[in-house]
């Protein structure tokens, strides 16, 4: 419960000047979104005075907000698309649509030990020193934590090297494991890691050094799907006691309204509002790789998320 309310704020304007009743819109947002959402959050509430509710964390924390408390927001922005079909449709949610893509990297700063001679071909032997600490999110709570222990398999099959997997597993401990993208991020900057696994857009939003990853590890590139699906991986499912198998996929970004929104008319002016082509702008500038346009799978998503007002 604290966890939830630490990730919560709060973005309104004052609608007694504007004679009318605030609506609101709860949004739960993938952590590795945190950042570059908030602007567009802030101009949102301030341009329709819809006061807006943020409850920023791991994209299957989020799932197991609806699935086990029961607790139903307005919209879902997720790290992982695949999310919705393995977990949310059709019994808490009718359609998704996939909205920006993201690929792996390994983040570190000049402070990162090491930092002047890692690169692209030995990564994998710097990382593994002793007096290295590597950092991962939780697989059971984070996409990016079960997608890096996907690019560890992948990159075991691509480089050749037997046991690479589990030795990578075994130097980024429990002790470093963090909940989320961002909760890595926080302690890369502090200097408490030296490296750690995420997205490239934390990493550049962050101001962090990455190392860029063959495609064919990376999960990056669409035309490798086959080859990402290679690779899999059990995580919690979303009640307890069961568990679901995640496959390897390239990286794409997702977005619902579930079943029973509160509060549907500010979740379909949000949608309309993030089609908005300076708001796709800004948040391309934000590193956030946007598609142009959403793909929208299932039934019963608002028009507004199709075409731009």
């Amino acid at each position: 419960m604290a966890a939830a309310l630490a990730g919560r704020f709060l973005f309104s304007m004052p609608t007694s000047m504007l004679g009318i009743v605030a609506d609101t819109l709860i949004i739960y947002v993938a952590a590795s979104l945190t950042r570059p959402i908030q602007p567009v959050l802030d101009a949102f509430s301030a341009k329709t005075g819809i006061v807006v509710e943020r409850e920023s964390g791991a994209s299957l924390e989020h799932v197991r907000k609806i699935t086990e408390l029961h607790r139903v927001p307005d919209l879902l922005l997720l790290a992982d698309v695949e999310v919705f079909p393995q977990l949310l449709v059709p019994r808490y949610a009718t359609w998704y649509a996939e909205f920006a893509r993201n690929r792996m990297v390994i983040a570190y700063t000049k402070r990162s030990k090491h930092a002047a001679e890692i690169n692209r071909d030995n990564w994998m032997e710097i990382l593994r020193r002793n007096d290295v600490e590597v950092g991962r999110a939780d697989p059971d709570l984070a996409p990016v934590g079960y997608r890096t222990l996907i690019m560890f398999q992948l990159a075991q099959r691509f480089y050749r090297i037997p046991g690479l997997a589990k030795s990578l597993v075994d130097c980024a401990p429990k002790r470093n494991i963090r909940s989320n993208a961002g909760a890595l991020a926080v302690l890369l900057a502090a200097g408490e890691l030296d490296y750690i696994y995420d997205y490239q857009s934390v990493a550049e939003s962050n101001g962090f050094s990455y190392i860029v990853l063959p495609d064919a590890i990376n999960l990056g590139v669409p035309s490798r799907a086959n080859e990402y699906a290679e690779a899999a991986v059990q995580v919690r499912g979303p009640t307890p006691g069961t568990k679901t198998e995640l496959k390897g996929q390239p990286i794409l970004y997702g977005l619902s309204e579930p079943l029973h929104a509160p509060h549907p008319s500010a979740a379909a002016k949000f949608l309309a509002y993030l089609r908005l082509p300076e708001v796709v702008k800004q948040l391309r500038a934000a590193h956030v790789d946007m598609l142009d346009r959403p793909i929208v799978v299932g039934t019963g998503a608002p028009a507004g998320l199709r075409t731009p007002k």
